[in-house]
């Protein structure tokens, strides 16, 4: 997080501050970043304090198949629309929790697809065909 602040405030060095009553570009971008920083300090200096403990076993299943979720969804969001690259999306993203159950998968991304084709394609104006035809 301090490096992320740090680089935010690196990139946007050009960028006139101004104040909080006429606020220049540069002003948001180092606010944030600056929070950013501070933020990331209280974390590492809390982390210091704590003594260390082992992570244990870790199943990386769950994040492989979250990985394939969101690049199928970003690979096939052109070419096969919106609809389908969602509910590729939702179905493949369940499989990585061990206790969901078909019914509430097929019933959420019925309910989600539509809502985010609605919000995004119709309300937003994304520009990402709904369907492959």
């Amino acid at each position: 997080m301090i490096g992320l602040g740090a680089l935010g405030l690196w990139a946007g060095r050009d960028l006139t501050f101004g104040s909080a009553a006429m606020m220049g570009p540069g002003y948001l971008p180092d606010v944030i970043c600056g929070l950013l920083i501070v933020i990331g300090g209280f974390v590492l200096i809390k982390a210091i304090g704590k003594f260390y403990e082992a992570i244990g076993e870790t199943n990386i299943k769950p994040l492989i198949i979250l990985v394939v979720a969101i690049g199928g969804f970003a690979f096939m969001a052109e070419a096969l629309g919106f609809i389908i690259a969602t509910i590729w999306l939702l179905v493949i993203g369940s499989l990585a929790d061990q206790e969901s159950r078909w019914k509430e998968i097929v019933i959420s991304s019925l309910i989600l697809t539509a809502f985010g084709a609605l919000v995004f394609i119709y309300g937003l104006g994304v520009q990402m065909p709904i369907l492959p035809f």
